[in-house]
């Protein structure tokens, strides 16, 4: 079993990793879309871009567990 992944641990590979970063947000991004079906593509990116930094924070976590079971799985 491994250790979960801390807060501080999950941003710092997120900055240095550029990749992995892309992914992590791609993801949060579709997660977001389908919560926001709502809006249209226009509306939905400048939706997108308000909560980017929020998002990208709360989420790290979550993002870098779905890249690892999804690459490790």
């Amino acid at each position: 079993m491994s250790t979960p992944i801390s807060m501080h641990a999950a941003r710092t590979l997120l900055n240095n990793n550029q990749e992995l970063r892309q992914w992590v947000e791609q993801w949060l991004k579709n997660k977001e879309r389908s919560v926001r079906g709502d809006l249209t593509d226009a509306e939905f990116e400048k939706h997108w871009l308000y909560v980017r930094p929020e998002r990208m924070h709360e989420g790290a976590i979550d993002g870098l567990t779905a890249y690892k079971e999804q690459h490790e799985g």
